[in-house]
């Protein structure tokens, strides 16, 4: 789990820049930034959703998980976590902070890398990909840090939770994931991301975080339907 560590190192350095020197940047260059952050990550979802090859799997997964997310109410664990967190630091950025935390984690947690990165670790002991992503991470949380305070930096908890559970799941696996799951999962992700990127733009306000539960659907519809 070496580059899964290099992961986290590299959020929380990039945090603390976003922290220390932001208010030295010029907020007409954190804004245009962050639109083509937003945009760019719109392109991305859109290019991970190509990779899909059965419809039927993506509509029943964003169906399903939807149901699962609201009734749950993943948004409002995280919101309540964040609100938590924000009373403990006494945040001066109360509006942002929440929206640093959820931000950040559906930036960092969710996409191809994300998920192929750790998996490739665990499987073959190294990962080109992780280390791309950790490079990825270390200079958008810069610029989240900078534009939705501190809160950012917190994110490294689930994305350890995620990307170590992969990674260490990922030895017990190694044969059952086929490349069909594998590609409607990566594929379900880039429906979440292009809702992030519309959230980020303020075009919309769509519950993200409660659509995830569907990328596990993804993975169990594709399975039994390979």
């Amino acid at each position: 789990m070496l580059l899964t560590y290099v992961n986290l190192a590299t959020v929380i350095a990039g945090s603390f820049i976003g922290h220390a020197f932001g208010k030295y940047f010029p907020e007409r260059i954190i804004k245009l930034v962050f639109q083509g952050m937003s945009a760019l990550t719109i392109y991305l979802g859109v290019d991970m959703c190509n990779q899909s090859t059965s419809p039927l799997i993506m509509i029943l997964s964003i169906v399903i998980g939807s149901i699962i997310g609201e009734l749950i109410n993943i948004e409002k664990g995280i919101s309540n976590v964040g609100t938590s967190l924000n009373k403990r630091f006494k945040s001066k950025n109360n509006d942002n902070f929440n929206d640093g935390i959820i931000t950040a984690f559906l930036l960092y947690c969710i996409g191809t890398m994300a998920f192929l990165g750790p998996l490739e670790e665990g499987l073959k002991g190294h990962s080109d990909l992780l280390l791309t992503k950790s490079i990825l991470d270390g200079f958008s949380s810069i610029i989240l840090c900078a534009r939705l305070g501190y809160s950012v930096i917190f994110s490294i908890v689930p994305m350890f939770v995620l990307q170590g559970s992969i990674n260490l799941f990922a030895q017990s696996i190694q044969d059952k994931i086929s490349d069909f799951m594998l590609a409607e999962m990566t594929a379900l992700g880039g429906i979440l991301l292009i809702c992030l990127g519309l959230n980020l733009l303020e075009v919309s306000k769509i519950k993200v975080t409660n659509m995830i539960p569907g990328l596990l659907v993804a993975i169990i519809l594709a399975y039994f339907m390979q």
